[in-house]
């Protein structure tokens, strides 16, 4: 049932002059803009990007097309203006911070400005092993990015999108996608930056025996801990169930991820609009998802990008991407080319003259 909200808002689309949903998605874009508002009239306001920067250990097993020092050579890369993401976001009007949290390079305040340091290690720990951060640097990166968004809303930012920068994170996502959404984990693997056919099944091969060992150790400290009996709590297989999804991404994650899942669980409770980037930005607003389920109202998906899992993490989720352009840069520039279509809803809504007004007769 629609709130009364909700109703006004439809009823002023509605009798936009123009056959009733002619305008297709820009309506249901309007109408969920609006609601995140809570406002007739929405606007967008000082557009922001924060692009997170992270290197994984996980990249040791050779699960990467890219080295590792790529990382700090593309965060040094964004202070020059030289990314992908920096001409987007001068095209369309984004501020842009750049932010390490955990790359493994020192880079020097001075020479490099623009780089916001909140570096909580040098990487993070190779989760074939062991569980890729602690509980405190977990709520550390969570920390980070609701710090960067509260930044970001003090300035007058209500539409925000997020994007990073640490080689080897399409690893971490396909993980918690499998382990997440129950997806097979070989139908969750890609190319990512650009491996060949037997380095993406290398890639798999790692995976799977982290997840094995993942799993094994969960099952160790569950039979370990017998005076706990949460068996009516729990689905058949408990890394599916929301309960798990913190313990599951602190495990697999990189910093600069989990700084981005905080980023959007503090933007949803701010009521910003988050455009949502591609498949690594999708993992973390997954966890976010199973962390806060409201954060999806507040969640625009860009587009659906290249790598091989995205399309089936999007449908999972329910989620409706705005843009299928083949693009796999991330970055965040997926999020930020959606801009414009989410500009026109608000136009539409604010700027359209009604039936009644413009003396149309009303036909349907």
């Amino acid at each position: 049932m629609m709130n009364t909200l909700q109703e006004a808002l439809q009823n002023k689309i509605d009798n936009l002059n123009k056959p009733k949903g002619s305008l297709g998605r820009l309506e249901s874009l309007a109408l969920q803009i609006g609601l995140i508002q809570q406002t007739l009239s929405p606007s967008l306001q000082h557009p922001c990007h924060i692009l997170f920067g992270g290197d994984h250990g996980i990249e040791r097993e050779g699960v990467s097309f890219s080295p590792r020092e790529v990382t700090w050579q593309q965060m040094i890369n964004y202070g020059r203006g030289g990314g992908g993401v920096n001409m987007f976001c001068r095209q369309h009007g984004f501020k842009l911070l750049v932010v390490d949290t955990g790359v493994d390079y020192d880079f020097d305040a001075e020479q490099y400005p623009h780089i916001i340091d909140r570096k909580i290690a040098h990487g993070t720990r190779n989760f074939l092993h062991e569980a890729a951060m602690t509980e405190e640097e977990w709520q550390r990166a969570l920390a980070i990015g609701a710090e960067m968004v509260d930044r970001c809303y003090d300035e007058g930012c209500n539409i925000i999108s997020f994007g990073e920068m640490g080689i080897a994170n399409t690893s971490p996502s396909s993980v918690l996608m499998h382990l997440l959404l129950d997806i097979p984990l070989e139908r969750c693997v890609g190319a990512g930056s650009g491996l060949p056919a037997e380095g993406v099944r290398h890639k798999y091969e790692v995976l799977r025996e982290a997840v094995e060992r993942f799993e094994n150790n969960r099952n160790i400290d569950d039979s370990n801990n017998p005076s706990v009996d949460d068996s009516n709590n729990r689905d058949v297989d408990s890394l599916h169930n929301p309960g798990s999804a913190e313990e599951t991404a602190r495990y697999f994650m990189g910093y600069e991820m989990a700084a981005a899942t905080g980023a959007m669980l503090r933007a949803a409770e701010r009521r910003m609009v988050v455009l949502v980037d591609g498949f690594i930005m999708t993992a973390c607003m997954l966890v976010a998802m199973k962390m806060q389920p409201s954060v999806k109202d507040c969640a625009v998906f860009g587009h659906c990008g290249d790598e091989g899992g995205h399309k089936m993490m999007l449908d999972a989720m329910g989620a409706e991407p705005l843009l299928h352009l083949g693009l796999r840069l991330g970055e965040g520039t997926g999020a930020i080319c959606a801009f414009p279509i989410v500009q026109s809803a608000v136009n539409m809504i604010n700027e359209m003259d009604n039936f009644a007004h413009a003396e149309i007769t009303k036909y349907f």
